[in-house]
């Protein structure tokens, strides 16, 4: 699976790796390309993953604001929920499309 935006490679993983949560695929940390994210000071807490981390993707001199997020530290229950842990795994929107 690939996080694409454009002809740019943002993430790549074998399908097994990523996990899905409501809908999104969230990619191993490992398996990012860090180099088109910046940190953004969005704030968002999610009442069962805990507090999110959004990223904008870099487009070139374009900046696309909060295009993916992570859960750095999310709520141990979540665990469960999920199957397994998530932390600092990736999910993309918008614009950073995933496909096979």
């Amino acid at each position: 699976m690939k996080a694409v935006l454009g002809d740019i490679v943002i993430a790549e993983a074998p399908k097994e790796d990523l996990i899905t949560i409501e809908g999104n695929y969230y990619f191993p940390p490992s398996s990012v390309n860090s180099e088109y994210l910046v940190v953004s000071a969005t704030p968002y807490t999610c009442p069962w993953k805990g507090e999110c981390q959004y990223f904008s993707v870099k487009d070139g001199e374009t900046l696309l604001q909060d295009r993916a997020f992570s859960y750095p530290n999310p709520y141990p229950t979540s665990f469960d929920r999920v199957g397994k842990d998530y932390s600092n795994y990736v999910a993309f929107w918008k614009e950073v499309k995933v496909t096979e």
